[in-house]
This record gives C-alpha cells, sequence and structure tokens, in this order.
C-alpha cells in the first residue's frame, strides 16, 4: 500500500493531476454509459455506478419527544453540525425542543437555506456531538451503507447540486429555504464507487488532508492570539491618555459620481475585501453612482450587525475604493497612528465593552458614525504608537504567510474534491 499521508502537499500550488498515486480518466457525456472519477488511486479502473439516495440512506423522523438532548443545533456550510449558542452567539430555537428531529452522531442532515458560496445549501454529518436536536425544516437521515467518511467527502464536494437544481424550483423560498421536496430529494442519483476498497482508501487520503489543513487552522488562531496577547501586554506597559474619538478622527464624504468608479470593497469581520473577490460576484445595488469613497489610509465600517460585533477597517488594499452609502468613513488626524488606531479599535476590551451600551437595537444592532464619535480611546505618544506598529508588522508578516498556506490548501481540498468525485 502506498504511504499517502508522505504525499500530502504543504499547501503550496501543486498540480494534483501529475500526482504518482492517481491515474485520469475521462468521464463520458453520456449519463448512461459508464463513468470514471477524473482522480483515482491507480489500482482501481471500474466504472462508478448511479445510485438513488434512497438507496444507500434511510430518513430520520425520530423526534426529541422525551428531551434526550437540550442541545440545539444548526447547520453551517463552513463549520458542519454546530450549537446554536457557538454559530450565532445565542439560543435561537424554540424552548420547547420536544418537536424537533433527534440526530445522533454520525448521521446527516440537509440544510436547505443557501448561503456564500453554497448556493443550493449543504450536507453535514453530526461530529462534534454524541446527539442534538434540529428544526424539522432540515432533512434528516443515516447510511444504510458505504463508508460514512467517503460519502461525507462526497457531500462536502458538492457534486450533488446537479440534481438539487434540476428539482427546487428557482427563486422559491419557505422560511428562507429552497423549495426541494423530501421525496424528490431521495429520489436525487448520485455516482459512487461500488467498492468498499475504493471508498476507504478516497476517505482515508482526504481525511489526511483535513488533518492537515485543521493543523494549520490551529496555527493561525494561535498567531492571532499570541498577536492579540502581546498587543494587550504592550498597551498595559505604556502610559496612556484619554480622548474621544471625535478628536482624533473627521469624518469623510466623497462620494462615485460615475458607475464603477472605483473597485467595490467590502468591510468584513475579517478586514477590508474586494468585494467581487470576498463574494464570487457583484453583490451592490445596480447603480455605484453615490456611493463613498475609501482612499488608502481612510477607516470604514459597517455600521449594521447581526451579531453586535463591529469591525473597524483601514483600508490598505487598493488606492481607491468604494462602499455603500451606509457605511461610516473616516480618517485618523495626522498626529496619531493609524495602524496603531485599528489595533485599539478591533483587540481592546475597552473599545468592545464601550461597544455593547453604544449599540442600538434588537435582533440587529446599529452602530451610528454620532455614537462611534463618543468612543473613549487611550492612546500612547505618537513615538511608542509607531513603535509598537512597527513590532506588529513582523507578526503580521508571519501571520499572512501562515494564512496563505491555509488558504492554498483549502484550495487545493476543493480541487481535490472535485476530480475525486462524479
Amino acid at each position: 500500500m502506498e504511504n499517502i499521508e508522505n504525499k500530502i502537499p504543504n499547501g503550496e500550488n501543486q498540480d494534483t493531476q501529475n500526482s504518482s498515486f492517481f491515474s485520469e480518466n475521462v468521464s463520458s457525456s453520456n449519463g448512461l454509459e459508464a463513468k470514471f472519477p477524473l482522480l483515482r488511486f491507480r489500482k482501481f479502473s471500474h466504472p462508478w455506478k448511479q445510485e438513488k439516495l434512497s438507496n444507500f440512506t434511510s430518513r430520520i423522523m425520530r423526534k426529541n419527544s422525551n428531551n434526550e438532548t437540550e442541545l440545539p443545533l444548526t447547520i453551517s456550510s463552513k463549520d458542519g453540525l454546530v450549537d446554536q449558542v457557538t454559530f450565532f452567539n445565542k439560543k435561537v430555537s424554540s424552548k420547547d425542543m420536544s418537536g424537533y428531529y433527534l440526530l445522533k452522531n454520525g448521521e446527516f442532515a440537509y440544510n436547505k437555506s443557501y448561503s456564500n458560496g453554497y448556493d443550493f445549501g449543504s450536507i453535514k454529518r453530526l461530529e462534534r456531538y454524541e446527539m442534538g436536536a434540529l428544526s424539522t425544516l432540515y432533512i434528516c437521515f443515516s447510511l444504510k451503507k458505504h463508508c460514512s467518511d467517503y460519502i461525507k467527502h462526497y457531500f462536502d464536494s458538492l457534486k450533488w447540486y446537479r440534481q438539487i437544481y434540476v428539482i427546487s424550483a428557482e427563486g422559491a423560498r419557505n422560511h428562507g429555504l429552497l423549495n426541494v421536496p423530501t421525496d424528490d430529494f431521495f429520489a436525487t442519483t448520485h455516482y459512487l464507487s461500488p467498492y468498499m476498497e475504493e471508498q476507504q482508501k478516497i476517505a482515508n487520503f482526504l481525511s489526511l488532508v483535513d488533518q492537515r489543513i485543521e493543523k494549520q487552522r490551529q496555527l493561525v488562531e494561535s498567531l492571532k492570539k499570541y498577536k492579540r496577547g502581546y498587543f494587550q501586554r504592550i498597551i498595559s506597559s505604556l502610559e496612556t491618555s484619554s480622548f474621544e474619538l471625535k478628536n482624533i478622527v473627521d469624518e469623510y464624504n466623497a462620494k462615485s459620481k460615475i458607475q464603477n468608479e472605483f473597485p467595490i470593497l467590502s468591510s468584513t469581520l475579517s478586514g477590508i475585501k474586494l468585494q467581487n473577490d470576498y463574494f464570487n460576484k457583484q453583490a451592490a445595488s445596480e447603480t455605484t453612482i453615490g456611493y463613498k469613497i475609501v482612499p488608502f489610509g481612510y477607516f470604514t465600517y459597517r455600521s449594521m450587525s447581526d451579531t453586535g460585533e463591529f469591525r473597524f477597517n483601514l483600508q490598505n488594499i487598493i488606492e481607491k475604493g468604494i462602499v455603500s452609502p451606509a457605511y461610516p468613513v473616516f480618517k485618523v488626524k495626522e498626529e496619531y497612528n493609524a495602524e496603531f488606531v485599528e489595533y485599539i479599535l478591533n483587540e481592546t476590551d475597552n473599545i468592545k465593552s464601550q461597544l455593547l451600551i453604544k449599540k442600538e437595537g434588537g435582533t440587529r444592532y446599529a452602530l451610528s458614525f454620532s455614537k462611534f464619535q463618543t468612543l473613549k480611546i487611550d492612546l500612547p505618544i505618537k513615538n511608542a504608537q509607531d513603535k509598537t506598529v512597527s513590532q506588529l508588522r513582523f507578526i503580521n508578516k508571519v501571520l499572512t504567510n501562515e494564512e496563505r498556506i491555509l488558504s492554498n490548501l483549502q484550495k487545493l481540498k476543493n480541487g481535490l474534491l472535485q476530480q475525486m468525485f462524479i
């Protein structure tokens, strides 16, 4: 047996089709003819077989009638089946969950809700908990046969979207969910390897890739934690003075005068992004005339938040961009270091505790620029700001490199999924 673990790439771009332990097959365009995955282990050459979902799964309709679990679950396209409190920072389920489905470890659920990059929803396996309660809006099922890890990776490949596209009514929504009838869902067909040995090989390999990605993710999170701790230690050691933000920032209200005058930006919880890159499409209004201009070195933030969390982003990726007119734009006065102010606004407990008081709203939270200006910020002298930023830039350089490796690994995984499944 080949030593697959030693052949997992380290995150750099590689041409996986040239890998020594894969052979390439050409897929037929006729659904009735034999079909083969583009990448597979050399030992295997047989065609894959088409199966109905109902042939290898059983629908789960067991209810949490005895309140066997008090853990409310939700399905995240990115994170899988997770505790609602972990995902939403609050419980959004009914107080009485006896009418919810009772899902057990190893079982699957389909979330018909679309999200960024997941136009036809997500199918995820319960892995983090022994059991949990899930809304009856979701479709739950268990496997009757096949390797569970193999099927998990197959659903992650999104190859099953072709079938959902056919049966879902375009634009039809129920509680924000795609209109996918349950009977039609279980009647969908899927091309799968008919042999357990091949399924297990594929599952083992992709699980090793997942483990590598998880180790890289943990490294990135550790670096972020170190950066936050380092900054907190620096701040606590410096002599500071307190200011209201209105004394150190100036609002900027220049607006675009022609359509698509500058690239559209998104202010996210992970920083400033080009909208086309972040959403893989333009999500702005049909007209961008009147959008606010954000020059390089200026700040913006999303004034509405579903979670109550706000991120104040320094625009440092292009000369000029534009954001929604609803987004405040401002600059830091020259006698202060903008990068240092960004750290203070986003990483200090003092600002976060003030935001709990300043934000307005119930189900959605708002932070107007006038409220933002009343925040009090503690700053050392300019020289100390500059020195601290210089030290943090080195940490950021290391962090950026490790984030790049993580991104490459994730892209590699997605590429493998597309080529190892039909």
